[in-house]
């Protein structure tokens, strides 16, 4: 039995030690569980734990030692119920000299086990936030007599038990704070994701809305856009949207394609003519830059316009100046420039075909965007689009089953959302019936010519067997039976042959690997190495 003076000594280490534990992490968890170890060493405790609040009856526990994981999972308490539930229902202390002789003492845990001629002492304390019970926290003593000296111990767990009330309302408060700040990330997210569409322009896909981003940044401003991409990915549409989100969307927006005129006509459709500057020109006309002046010119294709054109058009984009065809007037405009190419101008420039100093004057804001085989998440809401519009412009009521519109999503595509746009249209208006199936999809039944713009290429629609290199191959049909260990060794002709005939086989069979074997006389197995030896990816619909 410890002394005064030793028992303060005792207690103010005792809190000095678990003071130090609860600021030093928010863990909850955690940090209660270390406190009860601290308070059982200090005051020679076999079991402790600590119960809060899960609603303003019940009591759960949280932290313990000296229970199994089992007898853990007991330990729940209703307001009133036992010791432990007259401690938070009254938020006064307690203690039980023997619990052998309390007929309130439930055992809930089941840890308690009567052996004679010892004594199990149980102390239980309020846990409060004020005048709040939040929580109990209690201890259990095994001993050969009576509990000596529990005041002492009960002033010592008082204290105790108020420092965990405010961690735990710390840990409450700074919990509700990161729920509110997630909350409010995620409102701020949806607005952002709100934020950056463009109108008229589909997609949810992380690669558009990137796109969206770089627009929604580059639009305010005058610098020349130079868009990049495939043919068919949208070009056009993104121009448009790039003048209606700028300062000049109330001016005009004039766009010509350069691939599709010659350099003479492009000279005079690009800055006009004098009435008589050339044989059939009857009257003055004014030219695109003129008629853009305030507004946007979207020149398509820039990458195919001819060496010398290239000089003419690098005087305007540097001095914003030009004279008509046939005129000596100098004319100033004010127009900010949009160019858009599916060519590596890069490569063109490395070659000689496209002028360095042009391409570093288009090339001032680069925009990318991605082949619809990319962004294949935004394929369904362009087809359903799609069949909106179309449904609205012939009155129909055509709709699309999940599997046909799962075998669009894994096409190639490599006409992007020009061709998927036309592939709809077309298979809406020849389908038999209100609703688009998978054997009504020209793809299914062979007759989709673009098919040969992509069978042999090795992305998109397609998924590998294995990655490996192009192995050498036997020279007759009979070869693509062989077994794995023999010697491959064949010119390029007759690997052409071989390969076409495995092609051909899997797409008379749906690409179905069992049926296409039948077909060559091979069996599944041979056909599978057969298949991985040419290098031959099987589409998976």
């Amino acid at each position: 039995m410890l002394s005064a003076s030793g028992s303060s000594r005792v207690a103010l280490v005792t809190i000095y030690e678990i003071s130090k534990i609860l600021s030093s992490s928010l863990e909850l968890h955690k940090t209660l569980r270390q406190v009860l170890n601290v308070i059982a060493v200090h005051l020679d405790m076999q079991r402790g734990m600590v119960c809060l609040r899960t609603d303003s009856e019940n009591l759960h526990m949280i932290a313990n030692i000296g229970y199994s994981s089992e007898e853990a999972l007991r330990g729940h308490f209703h307001a009133g119920e036992g010791v432990t539930g007259r401690i938070f229902q009254t938020g006064i202390p307690a203690v039980v000299p023997n619990v052998a002789h309390e007929p309130l003492f439930l055992n809930r845990t089941g840890a308690f086990k009567l052996v004679e001629d010892q004594v199990i002492s149980f102390l239980g304390v309020p846990i409060k936030v004020g005048r709040e019970c939040i929580g109990v926290l209690t201890f259990e003593r095994e001993t050969n007599d009576k509990w000596q000296g529990f005041q002492d111990d009960l002033q010592l767990l008082t204290m105790v038990a108020n420092l965990i009330g405010q961690a735990t309302r710390l840990h409450q408060q700074v919990t509700n704070d990161r729920e509110q700040l997630m909350q409010e990330k995620s409102r701020l997210q949806k607005e952002l994701g709100g934020k950056y569409r463009l109108d008229n322009v589909i997609g949810s896909s992380k690669r558009m809305q990137e796109v969206f981003a770089d627009v929604h940044m580059a639009a305010p401003g005058k610098s020349t856009i130079l868009l990049r991409g495939e043919s068919g990915t949208g070009k056009e549409v993104i121009a448009k949207s790039i003048h209606f989100l700028s300062s000049r969307k109330d001016k005009p927006f004039i766009k010509v394609n350069c691939a599709a005129l010659t350099e003479s006509l492009l000279e005079s459709e690009l800055f006009g003519h004098e009435k008589g500057a050339f044989t059939g020109a009857l009257q003055e006309r004014k030219g695109r830059f003129e008629q853009a002046h305030g507004g946007t010119l979207f020149l398509d294709e820039v990458g195919d316009v001819t060496p010398a054109f290239q000089v003419k058009l690098l005087r305007v984009l540097q001095e914003r100046e030009f004279e008509r065809v046939g005129g000596n007037r100098t004319i100033k405009v004010d127009v900010r420039l949009i160019c858009a190419t599916n060519r590596d101008l890069e490569e063109a420039v490395k070659n000689g075909e496209f002028r360095a100093d042009l391409y570093y004057r288009i090339n001032v804001i680069s925009v990318f965007l991605p082949p619809l085989r990319e962004r294949r998440d935004d394929i369904p809401l362009l087809v359903e689009s799609i069949l909106a519009r179309f449904n609205r412009e012939n009155s129909a009521k055509i709709g699309i089953t999940p599997e046909a519109m799962h075998v669009l999503s894994n096409c190639h595509w490599p006409g992007n959302v020009r061709e998927l746009e036309n592939c709809v249209e077309r298979f809406a208006t020849m389908s038999r019936s209100n609703l688009i199936r998978e054997v009504d999809i020209p793809c299914q039944t062979n007759q989709c010519l673009s098919s040969t713009l992509w069978k042999y290429q090795p992305t998109g629609g397609v998924i590998p067997i294995a990655p490996m290199a192009p192995a050498p191959l036997h020279s007759a049909p009979s070869s693509l039976g062989h077994d794995e260990d023999a010697e491959e060794e064949n010119d390029d002709d007759e690997v052409f042959t071989e390969r076409e005939q495995l092609i051909s086989a899997m797409e008379k069979s749906g690409w179905v690997q069992a049926k296409a074997a039948r077909l060559l006389n091979l069996t599944p197995r041979q056909m599978g190495y057969a298949l991985r030896k040419y290098n031959i990816e099987v589409k998976r619909f």
